[in-house]
């Protein structure tokens, strides 16, 4: 079985262009609208909020922005608004999505809160709606929830929202990685009461950079622009009552965004026949591709599997290096990364769950049957009482460039079937 190297990288996810792009860059330029108001940025908001099924998107420089404003917001709408020296969250516990990228739950200390992480479902690689039930048994008095949706597949989010309402609590729904998505024909981005979005470089559509937040609240909107523009007040001189931020979207930036969105829906059907392509070649392996929930579906931004527990080798990982042992007809994920490299095609681990990351370690992280601490073998064991952990052990992000052709992908999926010899 041929694994020669190939001759030119295979990318995780890279942007795909098409040429509308640099029309509206264009147009910024040559009327000179190249700071954070303009054309671009208005017609970005009114298409991403109809994109939504919100009334309301605020254009900023970053999702992380956007998650930041929805954070305060939140905190200041729950608590009040608190001394300029403390931020809106200060002292409260937030329940936060445990296997996810950080930025989705730093906004939470941001505002000096404190994020208690909710297990992984195995069913959906997303929070755990009975684990999250558990949480509020164990913390009653949480009234905020920060989740994600992973790679592009959701979860339930409309079930993790009526969990959130019976308990008195506001749900901030971080939908940078599924734009297009959705849950019983409804758009990911829609069931919090705060939404974000991205347009960073790898995502389904992009701006090279930038974000949307998502709202139904005229209030939250306009709250949210102010913030953005450094909060100045309404005077003929620079007047600032409140701590702002210099997190508006550039009309440049916006220009990229505005003419990608138009093709979110191609993007969409060239991911997923990607992920069709690695479910068809790595038939009869002992790995799974990551799961569709029912009812959803999937925008399919990263095709990611995880391996058979009675198919893994030995794997031991520290804080930044890995090893494995080599055994016949078995393989884990080092392994295979390392060989995708070896080809030059870049794959990656699945998110580091938060509840093992440094800085976070010991923050409370709840599972279905209450409170627990990492288990980062819990495959060995035959147990997935943290599935974030087990999901992290035995799973990777495969190559999943909309620019990869089948003869690629062909390759890499030999590269792949060559690591269980």
């Amino acid at each position: 079985m041929s694994t020669a190297v190939s001759n030119k990288k295979i990318w995780l996810a890279t942007p795909t262009m098409h040429g509308d792009e640099l029309k509206y860059m264009t147009e910024a330029y040559e009327t000179n609208w190249m700071s954070t108001v303009g054309a671009n940025i208005n017609e970005v908001e009114r298409i991403a909020a109809q994109q939504a099924q919100k009334k309301y998107a605020v254009a900023l420089s970053c999702c992380t922005a956007a998650l930041h404003l929805a954070v305060k917001h939140a905190g200041e709408t729950l608590y009040g608004k608190p001394p300029i020296s403390h931020g809106a969250l200060e002292g409260k516990r937030v329940f936060c999505s445990d296997m996810t990228f950080d930025a989705t739950l730093n906004p939470v200390v941001y505002e000096g809160g404190i994020p208690v992480f909710i297990d992984t479902e195995e069913a959906s690689w997303n929070m755990d709606p009975v684990a999250l039930e558990k949480a509020f048994e164990l913390y009653p008095d949480v009234k905020l929830v920060v989740a994600a949706e992973l790679y592009g597949f959701p979860g339930r989010m409309d079930v993790i929202k009526k969990i959130c309402e019976k308990h008195g609590a506001l749900l901030i729904e971080d939908a940078a990685e599924a734009m297009g998505a959705t849950i019983d024909g409804r758009q990911c981005g829609s069931f919090g009461d705060y939404g974000a979005v991205s347009y960073n470089g790898n995502k389904i559509i992009t701006g090279s950079a930038g974000g949307c937040l998502l709202t139904d609240d005229i209030e939250v909107a306009n709250k949210a622009r102010k913030w953005s523009t450094q909060a100045r007040e309404n005077a003929p001189w620079y007047q600032h009552e409140e701590v702002g931020y210099n997190y508006r979207m550039s009309n440049v930036i916006a220009g990229v965004v505005r003419g990608q969105y138009p093709y979110l829906n191609e993007h969409i059907a060239r991911k997923k026949a990607i992920y069709e392509r690695y479910q068809e070649g790595l038939k009869g392996l002992p790995l799974q591709m990551c799961p569709i929930m029912e009812g959803t579906e999937p925008n399919y931004w990263l095709s990611a599997v995880i391996i058979d527990r009675e198919a893994m080798c030995r794997q031991v990982r520290d804080d930044s290096t890995a090893l494995y042992n080599k055994e016949p007809g078995k393989t884990c994920p080092t392994e295979i990364l390392e060989k995708l490299a070896a080809f030059n095609a870049e794959g990656r681990p699945i998110w580091k769950p938060m509840h093992m990351q440094p800085m976070y370690r010991l923050h409370e992280f709840i599972t279905r049957s209450g409170s627990g601490r990492a288990k980062t073998n819990a495959y060995i064991a035959g147990g997935a009482e943290d599935v974030g952990a087990d999901i992290f052990a035995r799973g990777l992000c495969l190559p999943s460039d909309i620019k990869m052709t089948a003869q690629e992908q062909d390759a890499v999926i030999r590269v792949i079937r060559s690591c269980f010899d």
